[in-house]
């Protein structure tokens, strides 16, 4: 087990990650910032994996971990699923990609068709946020309208519209009830902003009169039934038939974000709570563990993508848009996922949200748990967030967080900077055993700082 020095700064000195430092230090000179992601940057440095075994990732020092990240929901089945490797090895012999179409991507479209009810059309991207991106192409297209609206706080991946107020703060954020439109980053200008509106997380009344009043300029409201940088709370069920009663009724099209809910259940996340979507954008878990996205709905929803008649009103391409292997690896996870293997998910997660909840009272410490189905969220708070601004971290708590996440991985179990966790299929009452005491024991390094 690696050993982690934390100073009241929070500070970090990894002694016996020599190679992941090594290897940072390369990146460095030729790298922007020294690594590719910004979600998996750390000080002084991020651990660098070497290879993934079922619930388990090795560094390249030779530590062993285990995975509840699992590259953030997209490997449903842990690391080296044998059926998607099988299938894999095989397309790796015929060809990885091609100046064409496939079999293999009506074989996923049809599965994805058969699985999810509405259904009936699919185009596939190349990640989460290309298909959100291409969803609100199309409902523009479809409105002739401009503006988007989103639930404060929300993730929906790196187009410039839905990046708005993604992390607003209590300085800028304004009332609960009238959330503002913060830009998120550099050429995320006050211009682009005013075209998305925000709206407060299952507060109906509030969410009625915003969009009351801005029903004929907008295209789309793009949600996520368990939005995961709101503190990972389900959306309430009247706050959803509100969305949806209220969308039908202006010509809005209602999109369904589920690049990570998606693993909520057999048929997507939407589903799960009894409704439809107009479109729905989700990717992840779908390709197997390699790049994919995907844009599904009704067929007159998937109509501006339509190039049988001519130029469509939303041109997609791609040059690895619907790629063989990334086909084939989704094609083999999502048949090896049966309802069963969700109601797995449901009975593993609850019982990891439990066993948490109980740590915590039996240790009286001022925590609490999030999440639904297979994903779960800890809180540096008593009482569980009700949205995105009783999630939201300030600095104080911010730090411990670090601290929280940087002893857990001292423990070696690896989880999201949000304190974010995930299952996978080989999981076990057993790893949430040993994950939880990992839990236990980190928070005593927190609350002794």
């Amino acid at each position: 087990m690696p050993t982690t020095n934390i100073d009241k700064n929070c500070n970090f000195t990894w002694r016996d990650l020599c190679r992941s430092a090594e290897l940072f230090g390369r990146g460095q000179r030729v790298i922007t910032g020294g690594n590719a992601r910004l979600s998996l940057f750390q000080r002084p440095h991020p651990v660098y994996f070497a290879k993934g075994t079922g619930v388990h990732l090795h560094d390249v020092d030779g530590n062993i971990y285990l995975d509840f990240l699992n590259n953030f929901t997209a490997l449903i089945h842990g690391h080296g699923c044998r059926p998607v490797l099988d299938r894999l090895h095989h397309q790796l012999e015929l060809g990885v990609s091609f100046s064409g179409p496939t079999e293999l991507e009506v074989e996923l479209a049809e599965l994805l068709c058969e699985r999810v009810s509405y259904f009936d059309q699919i185009r596939f991207v190349n990640s989460g946020t290309e298909a959100v991106m291409y969803t609100i192409k199309a409902a523009r297209a479809l409105t002739g309208r401009l503006k988007i609206a989103k639930l404060e706080g929300a993730f929906h991946g790196s187009y410039d519209p839905v990046e708005v107020s993604l992390d607003s703060a209590p300085a800028n954020w304004g009332l609960r009830s009238a959330p503002n439109a913060i830009p998120f980053s550099g050429g995320n200008t006050e211009p682009l902003a005013a075209d998305t509106v925000v709206l407060p997380f299952n507060d109906v009344e509030a969410t009625r009169e915003i969009l009351e009043r801005n029903r004929d300029k907008l295209a789309a409201v793009v949600i996520d039934v368990l939005p995961q940088r709101s503190g990972l709370v389900p959306i309430g069920l009247s706050y959803l038939a509100f969305l949806r009663e209220i969308t039908a009724r202006y010509g809005i099209v209602l999109i369904s974000d589920e690049v990570m809910s998606f693993r909520l259940s057999y048929r997507g996340g939407i589903t799960r709570f009894g409704f439809e979507a107009d479109l729905c954008a989700f990717a992840k878990i779908i390709g197997g563990g390699l790049p994919i996205g995907a844009v599904g709905g009704p067929a007159r929803f998937m109509l501006p993508f339509d190039s049988t008649n001519g130029k469509p009103l939303v041109p997609q391409a791609g040059t690895f848009s619907a790629n063989p292997m990334s086909m084939a690896a989704g094609i083999a996870a999502m048949q090896s996922l049966s309802e069963q293997s969700f109601q797995h998910f449901d009975d593993l997660g609850e019982y990891a949200r439990s066993s948490l909840i109980e740590t915590f009272h039996r240790e009286r410490l001022p925590y609490s748990v999030t999440g639904m189905g297979s994903m779960l969220r800890i809180h540096l708070r008593a009482e569980a967030p009700e949205g995105y601004r009783e999630a939201y971290a300030a600095a104080e708590q911010q730090r411990k967080m670090e601290i929280l996440i940087r002893a857990l991985q001292d423990r070696n179990v690896i989880v999201s900077p949000t304190c974010q966790l995930c299952l996978s299929t080989p999981m076990s009452k057993d790893h949430i055993d040993e994950m939880v005491t990992s839990v236990r024991e980190a928070t005593k390094m927190v609350e002794a700082l």
